[in-house]
This record gives C-alpha cells, sequence and structure tokens, in this order.
C-alpha cells in the first residue's frame, strides 16, 4: 500500500470547515490536510442539510478536484470528517469511492436517544482502514455500542476514545491529534 498523500476533511451538519478540532488537524498532521463545506453551507445562511446522496456526490467530487489539485488518485487520499461529514464520506467509500482510508471524528453511529436506528449499514462494504475518534460520553453513540458495529468493517479498525468528552471535544485536543498522526504515520 502507498503512504497517504493527504487527507480531505468534510464537516458535521451544523459546522463548517473551520471548526476548531480541523484547524488543529491542519497545523499538526505530516499530510496536507484540506477542509471542504457543503454547498449548503456556504449558502451564507443556516440551512439544514440537504440529502445524504447530494452530499455523497458533493464528497466525490471534491475528492475528485483534490487529487487532481494534489496530483494523486483518490486511492491515495484519506477521507473523512467530523460527525455527518465522516458518515458521508464513509458512505461514499462503501459505494465505491476509492481512498487511502477514512478519518471519523464523532461519527454519529445513531440520532441522539434513538440508538435503536443505527447508521451502520454500508459498515459491512467498507474494506479500507478506518480510525474513529469520539467522546466517550458522545450522545451520539457509546464505546460498547461502537465496538459492537465496528466489526463490521473489512479494513482494520482503530478506535480512540477521548476520555470524558462529548460529541464536540474541546480538551486536551493531543489525545485526538496524537493517535491520529500515530495512525497516518503507520499506514503502509
Amino acid at each position: 500500500m502507498v503512504k497517504p498523500k493527504g487527507l480531505l476533511l468534510f464537516h458535521g451538519a451544523g459546522g463548517d470547515k473551520n471548526h476548531p478540532i480541523f484547524r488543529k488537524i491542519e497545523q499538526e498532521i505530516q499530510i496536507p490536510v484540506h477542509t471542504v463545506n457543503f454547498s449548503y453551507r456556504n449558502l451564507g445562511r443556516r440551512r439544514p442539510p440537504p440529502p445524504v446522496l447530494k452530499l455523497i456526490d458533493e464528497v466525490i467530487e471534491a475528492t475528485k478536484n483534490w487529487s487532481d489539485v494534489l496530483g494523486a488518485p483518490p486511492s491515495h487520499l484519506l477521507l473523512g470528517g467530523r460527525s455527518m461529514g465522516g458518515r458521508v464520506a464513509s458512505m461514499a467509500v462503501a459505494n465505491g469511492l476509492k481512498s487511502r482510508g477514512l478519518v471519523l471524528l464523532s461519527y454519529p453511529l445513531h440520532p441522539i436517544g434513538k440508538p435503536e436506528k443505527l447508521r451502520t449499514v454500508h459498515f459491512e462494504e467498507i474494506a479500507r482502514p478506518c480510525i474513529f475518534l469520539s467522546g466517550d460520553k458522545d450522545p451520539f453513540g457509546s464505546p460498547d455500542l461502537f465496538n459492537e458495529y465496528v466489526q463490521l468493517i473489512k479494513g482494520e479498525v482503530t478506535t480512540v476514545w477521548l476520555e470524558q468528552q462529548g460529541h464536540d471535544p474541546k480538551k486536551d485536543l493531543s489525545s485526538l491529534i496524537n493517535p491520529l498522526r500515530e495512525w497516518i504515520a503507520a499506514l503502509r
């Protein structure tokens, strides 16, 4: 396998490409990092996200564009994002988008208070290395539930639990950055 040539990140439903975690990753990670706003966020007003299929198309287009900029095929890029952005990136990869692996920050395993509505149907189609970085108090999925369902993924999975953190980790971001940096360096 090839060392990753870059990391492309997509924001959560209520956020944008300037999320503090994305800025920290850009400063600390050893490969080029590019963050993207979904088109609905660029309209300048607070709007709900469009249907997931439209967002998947945007992930595919952004991946192609950044692949061209870097001069590297999509199979050499890490894809991912925070919350909804990571979920959509993982769905694009499950649907056939080439990538080197997935970086999933605060992945929304289920809606808050609805663990029966799992967002894991596509996991069985993912055959790339994945890293999940989430707060151990995230209401979108407990560590126990994650450990049960990430086993569906065919690629190697790494999970990192940020202690006493919720869906939007703010304290001690080195507990997120250091494992991510090590995971990227270990990819061969």
